[in-house]
């Protein structure tokens, strides 16, 4: 099965034929970006949402952020114009390994050159200067999603109004980067893996499975493993916790990319604000918008701490806990509230905007 047949017949797409320079040093010939909008652009041109999307999102956040779009909601289209990008390097349409490469023909595979956070933003400021906006009232993101978001108020601090980064930090971790390098290990360890490869049908399975298994395991808490999983049963063989895992692993085989797992992971271990900017704390200090940051105080694969730390350096920002066992994923399974928090800090920015005109 192609990946790309997920994208969704709402999916848009922007071709710049143009060369894209990327921030390691390497070139793309010319780069596709996949793309969703929802809403209106208002006279104004001043009610653009962007959200940004985690390691194997897409640009349906409707699908996969489901609960957060509607009238009174976070992502609300009878007021704002909300936009959603595929990352760069990913594989729902936007350029990436599953890409075929002009000069050659064929797809990318591994030879997709390495992308960072800062390539992302980049290529999704470029979306936007197509759609006409200029203007961004508040970029909402987490994981991945909340590294471009921190990465919005760095690039661009002109362009953008307010920043909502949730369950990240504004350097990935040693930690992080283990658990990252872990995974990437599995894909490589398989024996089905062949270097050069490029076709669909032809990645590693099982390593990519395992992989995700890996993933699932710091995405999660150990409370909620333990209240959901205990030592219960499927059978005679299987713990429901082997089950759960298995049943992760091979549903993302069937709708992503090896290469493309590998690519976006490296570019989440290059996050760091302050590469080439000076001083950690004093980039944090040198963000002047306002920021609401998104702590779930159960995520132990970015912990509370560094979002506190954020919150502490960022001269006008608060910060707002879910206090929840699901771990990192809290984002994605306490919606209700995730939705309410976006809300309040929106309507803050109109009401700011309103105030200022």
């Amino acid at each position: 099965m192609e990946h790309i047949d997920i994208i969704s017949e709402k999916t848009g797409f922007f071709v710049s034929r143009k060369p894209f320079s990327l921030e390691l040093g390497d070139e793309l010939p010319e780069t596709t970006i996949a793309y969703r909008t929802w809403g209106s652009l208002n006279r104004e041109r001043n009610n653009v949402v962007l959200v940004c999307h985690a390691l194997t999102g897409s640009a349906d956040a409707d699908v996969w952020w489901d609960g957060m779009f509607g009238e009174a909601m976070g992502f609300d289209d009878t007021k704002d114009f909300i936009i959603c990008s595929n990352v760069l390097g990913s594989c729902y349409g936007t350029t990436g390994p599953l890409s075929l490469n002009p000069l050659t023909g064929k797809r990318y595979g591994p030879d997709f050159p390495a992308v960072t956070i800062r390539d992302m933003v980049r290529l999704q400021r470029l979306l936007l200067e197509q759609l006409g906006v200029e203007q961004v009232k508040l970029v909402v993101g987490a994981s991945l999603g909340g590294m471009q978001v921190l990465e919005w108020g760095c690039m661009f601090p002109d362009k953008v109004r307010a920043l909502m980064p949730m369950g990240i930090s504004g350097r990935h971790s040693a930690w992080c980067i283990a658990q990252s390098e872990a995974q990437r290990q599995a894909i490589i360890a398989d024996r089905d893996w062949k270097e050069g490869w490029y076709e669909p049908q032809a990645q590693p399975a099982r390593g990519l499975a395992a992989a995700r298994m890996m993933a699932m395991c710091s995405y999660r808490s150990f409370d909620n493993f333990q209240e959901r999983f205990g030592r219960d049963k499927r059978d005679d063989a299987t713990f429901q916790a082997e089950s759960y895992l298995r049943y992760q692993g091979e549903k993302l085989v069937n709708r992503f990319d090896a290469n493309t797992d590998i690519t976006v992971t490296r570019a989440m271990d290059s996050h760091d604000l302050s590469r080439g900017r000076g001083e950690y704390n004093r980039v944090l200090e040198s963000i002047t918008m306002p920021v609401k940051v998104l702590s779930i105080t159960s995520d132990i694969l970015y912990p509370k701490e560094e979002q506190e730390e954020l919150a502490h350096h960022i001269p006008d920002s608060r910060i707002e806990y879910l206090h929840e066992s699901y771990g990192h994923d809290a984002f994605l399974i306490e919606v209700d509230k995730v939705s309410r928090l976006v809300k309040e800090f929106r309507d803050e920015v109109t009401a700011k905007d309103s105030s200022a005109a």
